[in-house]
């Protein structure tokens, strides 16, 4: 499957976010797009405002300042083109996993017979792989099993875009692969547009073609745009055996442990630079000290 491509399908525009209260904006200028079936990723520490910025794509929140357009149209409310999958699953404890996905199917499609809801809601049961559970309430699956539910209930409604907030964080090691493995083969398979928040590089890499970099809050930017130059067939099992990984890697570590501190409180310009790391070709530039494998940069602000 090829990098999704062309026009940008959502357009995010000097949007800034400042709370009752505070002196001054969580956030403040983020500017980013994204093209249809294409996945992104947004990294940052605590308190740079990626769960507001998630949310303001949802519609659940509204900016101080700035626009979002989603296929030309702007976002001011809540919608069933949009799919939110929340840290915590967020189901019905009253429900089983066939009603669960069948309110939101019903909410979507409300002229839709009982038969026609029941055998969508079987689909993508059988998708996440929970067809044994279908019939079991939440209090009786695994934290896994929620997720999945969680997933395939965001699915089921057929959103022109999927917006994910740390859906695996609270996860094992083991299940959280195991549904990234499964996420990665649907969105294969339907083409999905998807925004993630995540916290873990491995994850990031795994699944995004782009990763938004974020600086320190308060007043924090997009500082960098790195796109994944590894092949988007990668699977977790192989993943660091491409020489890509560790360049790609290494940047993000970098770019979180000790850029995006210098990048907060004015210490240094913010000027949002598109990033290539898993490539070797030198900078357009390339400056004597600059260190092997340097990643190709490309302005975009």
């Amino acid at each position: 499957m090829g990098r999704p491509g062309g026009e940008q399908f959502l357009s995010v525009e000097g949007l800034a976010k400042t709370y009752p209260g505070a002196t001054e904006p969580v956030f403040d200028s983020v500017n980013f797009g994204i093209t249809q079936g294409e996945f992104v990723c947004i990294i940052g520490h605590s308190g740079c405002g990626k769960t507001t910025i998630l949310n303001v794509l949802a519609g659940l929140e509204s900016a101080s300042e700035g626009n979002v357009f989603m296929d030309r149209r702007e976002v001011a409310g809540p919608s069933l083109e949009r799919g939110v999958v929340f840290q915590g699953h967020a189901l019905m404890p009253w429900l089983t996993v066939r009603r669960n996905i069948a309110f939101a199917v019903r909410s979507k499609w409300p002229g839709w017979s009982r038969a026609q809801v029941d055998a969508h809601v079987q689909r993508y049961v059988a998708l996440v792989g929970l067809a044994e559970a279908i019939d079991k309430k939440p209090s009786q699956l695994s934290g896994g099993m929620k997720q999945r539910v969680g997933i395939a209930r965001a699915f089921a409604i057929q959103p022109r875009m999927l917006l994910l907030d740390e859906p695996f964080g609270a996860l094992d090691a083991l299940t959280r692969g195991t549904i990234q493995d499964e996420l990665l083969r649907i969105c294969a398979e339907t083409q999905q547009t998807v925004f993630m928040i995540t916290h873990d590089v491995d994850e990031a890499i795994l699944l995004a073609d782009r990763i938004l970099l974020m600086s320190n809050g308060p007043r924090a930017r997009v500082a960098e745009v790195v796109r994944n130059t590894m092949p988007r067939d990668r699977q977790r099992a192989t993943l660091h055996h491409d020489p890509q990984y560790y360049r790609i890697r290494n940047h993000l570590v970098d770019f979180l442990v000790a850029r995006s501190k210098e990048l907060s409180h004015g210490r240094a310009p913010v000027r949002p630079v598109e990033v290539s790391p898993g490539l070797e070709d030198e900078p357009a530039e390339p400056s004597p000290a600059a260190p092997s494998g340097a990643p190709t940069l490309r302005r975009i602000a």
